[in-house]
């Protein structure tokens, strides 16, 4: 049976890149890899998926709530594997749907994102993927400030570390870094 996958990170810890690196595997292989990714995410423009390190691709297929019934059935033809950027700001339905795939279709579902937001909370959709995947794994970066290990992305505003805003605003470097947990909490209390 094929397994639902969550690979995760902070910012900047490559994921994207990984996941480019997956598609284009497959591709080597001439089997057929759906690139996915949320339809609200629109950092880069609509469907295209790009990573920092410059590469880029367009998304086979943009999905949220509204638009499950779409990606079943034809739609999953001739399909070796899903490759999902993102996932964290998907649904529970959305992952719940990712979860049936596997086992209706014996097609794996490979699911990269963050695990948490810069409040240390959970995403939902990285909270469903830690509750039903067969297979977990982080993808390590460095701590911005003291090159150890990263696990938090903290939100920066005008240069300065916040904990206030949206759970959800799009962003680059530019407003999230990766940064150990002591450094976060040394951040954070010198706001």
């Amino acid at each position: 049976m094929a397994k639902l996958y969550f690979r995760y990170g902070t910012v900047s810890s490559a994921k994207t890149l990984n996941l480019l690196a997956v598609v284009h595997n497959y591709e080597q292989k001439d089997q057929r890899a759906l690139l996915v990714k949320p339809i609200m995410d629109d950092r880069f423009g609509k469907k295209l998926v790009k990573s920092r390190a410059g590469l880029e691709r367009a998304a086979d297929f943009l999905i949220d709530n509204d638009n499950l019934d779409e990606f079943w059935g034809d739609a999953l033809a001739n399909v070796a594997c899903i490759v999902v950027d993102e996932a964290q700001f998907l649904s529970e339905a959305v992952i719940d749907h990712f979860r049936k795939i596997t086992v209706t279709y014996n097609i794996p579902v490979i699911c990269y994102g963050l695990r948490t937001d810069f409040r240390t909370n959970l995403f939902e959709g990285a909270r469903r993927l830690f509750e039903v995947a067969d297979s977990i794994e982080e993808i390590k970066t460095v701590c911005a400030k003291c090159g150890r290990k990263a696990i938090i992305n903290l939100k920066l505003t005008n240069g300065v570390p916040t904990v206030d805003g949206p759970q959800v605003q799009l962003g680059c470097e530019e407003s999230y870094i990766p940064v150990c947990y002591k450094h976060y909490m040394d951040l954070i209390a010198e706001k």
